[in-house]
């Protein structure tokens, strides 16, 4: 019978022949981390391994995402569909082990890791979504959403700055099912840590309202199992568990060093490592006694059988409830959402209100929260101005997390990143807000949604130069065109309560990937629109304003330019002027080449575009002899309409900008 140390030393050597086979990769994590993952994954990761989606397991994130080879030798040994095979293929391409852990790819990755902060981050999120889901559902006797979030993270994730966003606000909300384990080796890349990261660790977290447990020998078992399970007998606090351990344990010229961080450890290391472990085994062989000592299969179809026979149960008792709880498990949207917001869009064409399409936002929210139990909002502290707030919102507190809104503080990274932690776990539909300048901050949050494919809704307000008086360090310039480079991002810039109102419905409805939606602070006039005009604003651009027969020219704008666009062209009356509004340019690039060529017909050339950001983006659609009435240098501190006519943004300017082009035509 193998003992623990023989099953953490198979994880020790499945590290380090998959990284030097792969002649890249970082053996030292996975090799000094084996031991606690050896006690986690089999004396408390409830887990099912022939279901990795099963609705109630543990999610386990491994933060440190460079250690990869950790999570990877952990789904292999355990027994999900994870073949030796994928692991001798390590880092090369189509290989379900990418260089860092990519979710969809090996099944069990609850998230994709690496950029470092974000998959503790990612985790705070899951574990707001266990206890919000389980306020929401549970009853007296059934806890049916009932399950803990496990992370492992190291120094480099307690260094970035994203650590302190989240780590703060899991306190503030008593989060009792969240337990880090934090590998403390003292090593990062630069080497020994003490020159540049002195924090005492224990300390912060114990400001932040966790319960830490200090100074845990990460390579005996009997001290993580008892760290552990005091880590889950506290149920009103997250959990910090420091685990002193060795970077590359078992290599004997190597452990303890930054050499075993990020390089092979080389094949004579690796030897003297096989002797020096007790593995005589040739590389990528693990004998079957081991395999029998991890193998969770049984144990999980266990744990789920457990589960479905407590949920027939809980839907005997409440049926009601438990099909609206499998509804959103599912991801699926209530039946009548479809025509709800259809009706509501109807209704907003009707109203023709000149409005801000912030307030617009706050409108669509009144009319499709009640029918979305599952969205869950926030702000980075910024309720008041984004408008996220709405009718039947309900903050989420520490005592009751029932509600259904999440007041983030000034985090907006953070924000981001649990955004997505809540998505992945499921349930609910994420959407959270800043000012569209700050962007910045969460930047890489929000890419990693569009990798991930998450549902999450970025909402950005005070979109443009139009927000005034705040000044260039609040306005945005260059922030759209970065989202909209993002690949499977879906920018929305609507012009008024009508676009607004289509860009929400076309988030929640998408399942796919993120939508940033992006509103004005001041106000914008209705456009009126034909019935076929309303289905196509669902299609990224269409014709607003169109002329008889062949255009002398197009003017293409978004949100508060589209106003404008229509004003020139009126006052263009000698010349045949086609207005396209085109709230999201992604979803445009998507439609037939039929429509698209329908809106931007490839024979009119003549091409002004007028957005109240930078102006590069724009020449993908109007060409390099087109025109463009945007910014090319940073804003400044005024009224908005004396900002707009300083920078260009009027009649007459857009005027002359299409004159100019019929002149080379």
């Amino acid at each position: 019978m193998s003992t623990r140390t023989d099953l953490a030393n198979a994880i020790r050597a499945l590290a380090m022949d998959a990284v030097q086979k792969a002649n890249s990769g970082h053996p030292g994590a996975p090799m000094g981390m084996a031991d606690i993952a050896e006690v986690l994954w089999n004396d408390f990761l409830r887990h099912n391994p022939a279901n990795p989606g099963w609705a109630n397991r543990d999610r386990f994130v491994l933060s440190n995402g460079h250690g990869s080879m950790l999570i990877y030798a952990l789904l292999h040994l355990s027994g999900y569909d994870l073949p030796m095979s994928e692991l001798e293929n390590f880092r090369q391409l189509h290989s379900k082990t990418p260089g860092h852990p990519e979710y969809g790819y090996a099944p069990g990755v609850e998230t994709t890791t690496g950029p470092l902060g974000q998959g503790i981050s990612n985790a705070v999120g899951m574990a707001i979504a266990e206890k919000a889901l389980g306020a929401q559902f549970n009853r007296p006797g059934h806890d049916i959403i009932d399950h803990f979030t496990y992370v492992f993270a190291g120094d480099g994730c307690l260094m970035e700055g994203i650590s302190h966003e989240v780590c703060s606000l899991a306190g503030t909300l008593g989060l009792g099912k969240l337990i880090v384990f934090y590998d403390d080796n003292g090593i990062s890349i630069d080497g020994d840590v003490a020159g540049w990261f002195s924090d005492d660790t224990p300390k912060r977290f114990e400001a932040y309202g966790w319960q830490v447990i200090p100074a845990v020998d990460g390579h005996d078992a009997e001290a993580v199992l008892a760290a552990t399970q005091a880590a889950r007998a506290e149920s009103g606090r997250p959990t910090l568990i420091c685990c002193r351990t060795v970077i590359g344990k078992g290599a004997p010229n190597k452990e303890g060093t930054a050499s075993t961080h990020g390089a092979p450890l080389g094949d004579d290391e690796i030897a003297a490592t096989r002797a020096a472990i007790g593995w005589p085994h040739a590389p990528f062989s693990v004998p079957d006694d081991v395999y029998a000592g991890w193998d969770a299969k049984d144990k999980g179809a266990a744990a789920e059988q457990a589960w479905n026979d407590a949920f027939a149960a809980y839907r005997d008792a409440h049926p009601d409830l438990a099909g609206e709880l499998s509804r959103r498990l599912t991801g699926d949207l209530p039946a009548d959402f479809a025509a709800q917001a259809d009706a509501y869009i109807a209704q907003c064409q009707q109203a023709g209100e000149k409005i801000a399409s912030r307030k617009a936002s706050q409108n669509a929210l009144n009319a499709l929260g009640p029918v979305l139990p599952e969205l869950l909002g926030g702000s980075a502290d910024l309720a008041g101005s984004n408008l996220t707030l709405w009718s039947g919102s309900q903050g989420l507190e520490a005592g009751d997390a029932s509600g259904n809104y999440i007041y983030y503080g000034v985090r907006e990274f953070g924000m981001s990143a649990i955004m997505n932690g809540i998505a992945l776990h499921g349930g609910f539909i994420p959407y959270g807000a800043t000012f569209l300048i700050f962007m910045e901050y969460a930047r890489n949050a929000v890419r990693m949604a569009a990798l991930m494919q998450q549902r999450a809704i970025f909402v950005y307000t005070h979109d443009s130069i139009g927000l005034g008086e705040d000044g260039p360090t609040h306005q945005p310039v260059e922030q759209l065109t970065a989202l909209r480079s993002t690949p499977n991002l879906h920018t929305w810039r609507p012009c008024d309560a009508v676009e607004s109102a289509v860009a929400w419905k076309a988030a929640i409805a998408r399942n796919d990937g993120p939508s940033a939606l992006v509103f004005s602070r001041q106000g914008l006039p209705h456009q009126e629109r034909s019935a076929q005009q309303l289905a196509d604003a669902e299609r990224g651009a269409y014709v607003l304003r169109d002329c008889e027969g062949q255009p002398d020219a197009i003017l293409i704008a978004t949100g508060s330019e589209v106003a404008l666009a229509m004003d020139a062209a009126a006052a263009l009356g000698e010349h045949k002027v086609r207005v396209v509004s085109m709230p999201c340019a992604e979803l445009f690039d998507a439609q037939d080449a039929a429509y698209r060529e329908s809106v931007l017909p490839s024979d009119c050339l003549a091409r002004v575009a007028v957005e109240a950001a930078h102006r590069d983006y724009w020449y993908k659609y109007v060409g390099l002899d087109g025109r463009i009435v945007a910014m090319n240098s940073f804003g400044e501190s005024a009224p908005a309409p004396a900002l707009f006519e300083t920078f260009g943004f009027t009649v007459d300017n857009v005027v002359a900008a299409v004159q100019d082009v019929l002149e080379g035509f």
